[in-house]
């Protein structure tokens, strides 16, 4: 039996430039501590495939709060459904913006819907698959377009990331996965669709002691097996912290707004 179980810098060491990685950033599920050693790590030119993109101020960040522009420097395009870039509050949506208009970051914006399908298609290894969503938009521009059965459709190729970096709760030394609740989100498919599939987890236990009818995520799809520490930001211990953080900052630039406004008037 291969041993799957590393450290994040371990497991993040051989990404090279110009890769692209695909992860759930969605609330729970999202794998903060792999996402800082993936920036630690340095690859540069990078795809960052992720269903929603939202910098965040400073000192959130500090304070561990999901953050996928903690890879902006080393990033050249961007694949997302979502991205709230433009905030003046936050000086990496700004850059974003900037970066695009200069041409040094590509941004490509789909359906949530069609950026799980795009991932299945690569899971299934299938060579693309035809959609009637974005017919009539600009999302046609340059895309195959083919009438079948009277009805226009796009041709949309598949998502294959080199590296899928997924969380899960728990993880046996065989690399089976299960999630807990809505914490699962976009994870088992990345997971299947990545070339090299790196899981970040709360607890590792020994094999047969996970029901195999809660496994969601088999052993097959997994390389390397991350163990998150109890003290680190990223833990489930220390979730609360994170949380709360976001609410004072969230009530603190509500009161400002509002007494911004009141001396407006």
């Amino acid at each position: 039996m291969a041993d799957k179980i590393t450290t994040a810098a371990e497991a993040v060491a051989d990404i090279k430039d110009g890769s692209l990685i695909a992860a759930n950033f969605w609330g729970p599920g999202t794998p903060l501590y792999l996402w800082r050693a993936l920036a630690e790590q340095g690859a540069r030119d990078l795809t960052v495939c992720i269903n929603n993109y939202v910098p965040r101020a400073e000192e959130l960040r500090e304070k561990g709060m999901p953050d996928a522009a903690l890879l902006l420097p080393q990033t050249r395009k961007i694949i997302s459904p979502f991205c709230s870039a433009g905030r003046s509050e936050v000086p990496t949506a700004l850059e974003i913006v900037r970066r695009i208009e200069e041409g040094t970051l590509e941004f490509e914006s789909l359906s949530h819907g069609l950026f799980i399908e795009r991932l299945h298609a690569g899971a299934m290894r299938l060579g693309g698959f035809y959609s009637p969503i974005g017919i009539g938009t600009h999302i046609e521009q340059g895309m195959e377009k083919r009438v079948i059965n009277g009805k226009e459709y796009i041709f949309h190729e598949p998502i294959m990331p080199d590296v899928g970096l997924v969380s899960a709760d728990k993880a046996d030394k065989l690399g089976n996965l299960v999630y807990h609740g809505t914490a699962r989100a976009a994870n088992p498919i990345i997971a299947m669709a990545s070339r090299y599939t790196v899981a970040e987890v709360f607890e590792i236990v020994e094999p047969g002691e996970l029901d195999p009818d809660i496994i969601v995520t088999p052993a097959a799809f997994v390389d390397r097996i991350v163990l998150i520490p109890d003290d680190d930001i990223a833990s489930r211990n220390r979730r609360i912290e994170r949380l709360l953080a976001n609410i004072e900052y969230r009530q603190r630039r509500a009161a400002e707004a509002e007494a911004a406004q009141g001396g407006a008037q």
